[in-house]
């Protein structure tokens, strides 16, 4: 459910059905994307990074225009999202390579 507010923004469902505790949220989403000791460019790749590293398909898009709207350039995108997909790649190897080691490896060899 959503609805629009005068500034023609809708609401989101979770400040609707949990005002205080959804308004906190939304509050605090607001002010990590204001532009800070960071800019807005900076934060908008890091949000878009982290966005595509977590797969949610809603908030990439969201940051990708919002990175554009910022001023970010397609070849900057597009080397945020490149290196997002190295770090999650590289990281999901040092996840698993314990539990590789624990069980595949040779004694004395790793």
């Amino acid at each position: 459910m959503v609805k629009t507010t005068i500034a023609q923004k809708a609401t989101p469902w979770y400040v609707l059905n949990s005002p205080e505790i959804g308004g906190a949220f939304h509050d605090f989403y607001e002010a990590c994307l204001n532009e800070g000791v960071l800019d807005r460019k900076t934060k908008e790749l890091l949000a878009l990074a982290l966005a595509s590293v977590f797969r949610c398909p809603h908030c990439t898009e969201s940051h990708i225009k919002a990175a554009l709207e910022a001023g970010v350039s397609k070849e900057e995108i597009t080397e945020a999202l490149l290196i997002a997909a190295v770090e999650g790649a590289g990281t999901q190897l040092a996840w698993t390579s314990e539990t590789y080691l624990k069980y595949l490896s040779t004694p004395g060899k790793k």
